[in-house]
Order: structure tokens, then C-alpha cells, then sequence
């Protein structure tokens, strides 16, 4: 009995947890995620005014998925990837729309990803 009681309980722990996904998005800023970066225009590339706004304007690192904003909830490894298509893998909070973020890795388009496999 006791072992039942136990395993369940494990179970239901595991289970509440927040499953990991992958989203997949530019590495923008809050400011200008919205509006695009013609706007602002802190720098002439979109990673130079991201970063701009950043240090300038005290704003936070976003992923921009399509035209949805998610919050970062490490705004040190996205500096990296400023202005790049990324792969952003992590726990999804829906009430803060905030990724608690396991990893950032560069994407990779189909037609580069297809040229490396027939290499």
C-alpha cells in the first residue's frame, strides 16, 4: 500500500510540472518588438539598435515569434543572439508570457540545413 501511495505521488509530482518547449523567434527588445526597429533606429542594424535600446533605454530582451512577444528570463545569454533567428528552448509561464530559458541556440534555415546534410 505504502508503495502505491508513494508512486503516485511521484507521479503527480512529475506530471504538474511544466513540460520544456522549443519556440522559435528573433531576439529583439521589449521597446521594439512591437514597432519594428525603424522607429527607434539606435544602430544600423536591427542587433545594434536591440542591443542600444538595451543599454540605452533599459530595456529587456523579448523573443519575437511571428507577432508574439514572449518575455526572457535570462537577459544575459540573449545578448548574443541579437537580431538573429533563434531556437529558444524552456518552461513557458502563460500568466507572465515569460520563458524560463534553458537554452538560446541559432536556427538554422531549411535550405542551410539541407546543403550541410548533402556535404
Amino acid at each position: 500500500m505504502r508503495v502505491v501511495l508513494v508512486a503516485l505521488l511521484a507521479g503527480a509530482a512529475l506530471s504538474a510540472a511544466p513540460a520544456q518547449q522549443t519556440f522559435t523567434g528573433v531576439i529583439t527588445d521589449n521597446i521594439c518588438a512591437e514597432t519594428g526597429h525603424a522607429a527607434m533606429r539606435m544602430g544600423p542594424t536591427d542587433a545594434e539598435c536591440t542591443l542600444a535600446c538595451i543599454d540605452a533605454h533599459g530595456a529587456l530582451f523579448v523573443l519575437l515569434s511571428g507577432k508574439t512577444i514572449y518575455g526572457l528570463s535570462d537577459q544575459q545569454l540573449p545578448a548574443r543572439f541579437a537580431g538573429q533567428k533563434v531556437r529558444v528552448t524552456g518552461t513557458f509561464d502563460p500568466k507572465t508570457k515569460t520563458i524560463a530559458v534553458a537554452s538560446i541556440v541559432q536556427a538554422t534555415s531549411a535550405r542551410a540545413a539541407s546543403a550541410r546534410k548533402s556535404r
